[in-house]
């Protein structure tokens, strides 16, 4: 039987929901402990104070770093402190401080994971706006990943069910879309989808293209995107034998994935892709960054701080975010 993988989980920003769905998943979730090791990168105060806050009884490991991470223990949550915090930040305002503590517990994992002393990093969500009161010099995990691996070409893949979605743009303006297309980015970004699917197990994969507009189009009726940039970048990809369908409409092929006619989708923009697999399954939906030297999985929402110390934060999507660490590790 394989050895289990060792997973680097990051709390996220201190002041969101991050400590206390990273608590309810390793408390709630034992099965995790069957499937990988979990170690969080954290704060001890922080922690605490969140579990007092929300009720949650756990007991804790302090290990050091670089100490062998071999405890797979749910009575017990591996814990390793990275900034030493004395003074706890403001639950549910951003703040610079929390940026910064977040900024810190991925640096530390990101350390680890480059020296292969774990083997995959879980996050917990972070806050942009905190990053910039902080000076942090990156905008996002996908950022700070890519810049402290010197890693070239990055890639989101959203995971949810039997749907896996690749997103062609991440953070730019709904205006910007249609001239962001390029056909000759399309087809990399096809060939990275290709390769990611197959480092996940994946053989021969099946990758359908998003149109962008309605009906794909209608030859031209309602844009020329799909003639000019889209078709041709998918003749050009099964050219170079890869299989690839579109561009389909993006009313319906996301569906046709959840059916299994596609093994992922590219889409073409950040919401086009967000809002299919969230309301297919919302809290069940993670993301994978692939491109990096070691696996990165999240949650696919936010800090969310105006739920932070309630107890009213799920955690689903942080369990599941683990568990696909520990599963689809190399």
């Amino acid at each position: 039987m394989p050895s289990k993988k060792t997973i680097a989980v990051t709390l996220g920003d201190p002041s969101g929901i991050g400590p206390e769905i990273v608590l309810k998943a390793l408390t709630r979730h034992p099965e995790i402990y069957r499937t990988c090791n979990p170690v969080v990168f954290g704060d001890m105060p922080v922690l605490a104070q969140t579990a007092a806050a929300c009720n949650i009884h756990a007991a804790f490991n302090i290990i050091d770093g670089n100490d062998p991470f071999s405890i797979s223990d749910p009575s017990h949550i591996n814990v390793v402190p990275v900034s030493q915090v004395t003074e706890i930040p403001a639950i549910g305002q951003i703040n610079a401080v929390s940026g910064q503590l977040a900024f810190d517990y991925i640096e530390a994992a990101v350390d680890l994971a480059s020296s292969r002393r774990v083997d995959a990093i879980a996050t917990a969500p972070v806050n942009k706006e905190a990053f910039r009161l902080a000076a942090v010099p990156y905008l996002d995990h996908t950022e700070i990943l890519t810049k402290l691996t010197g890693s070239s070409r990055t890639m989101t893949l959203f995971m949810t069910g039997s749907l896996r979605v690749f997103f062609y743009s991440r953070h730019i303006p709904f205006r910007d879309i249609p001239g962001d297309l390029d056909t000759g980015r399309l087809v990399q970004t096809l060939r990275d989808c290709h390769r990611y699917l197959e480092r996940i197990g994946i053989s021969s994969p099946h990758v359908a293209l998003a149109a962008l507009n309605p009906h794909g189009g209608e030859q031209s009726m309602f844009g020329d995107e799909e003639i000019r940039i889209l078709t041709p970048a998918v003749e050009q990809a099964r050219a170079s034998g890869l299989q690839v369908s579109g561009p389909v409409p993006a009313d319906s092929v996301f569906f046709l994935a959840t059916r299994g006619h596609y093994d992922a989708v590219l889409s073409l923009y950040h919401d086009q892709g967000h809002i299919a697999a969230k309301t297919y399954d919302f809290h069940k939906t993670i993301s994978l960054t692939m491109g990096l030297p070691f696996l990165r999985t999240s949650v696919d929402h936010g800090t969310a701080m105006d739920l932070a110390g309630r107890n009213k934060a799920n955690e689903i999507s942080m369990a599941e975010a683990i568990r696909a660490a520990g599963h689809y590790a190399w």
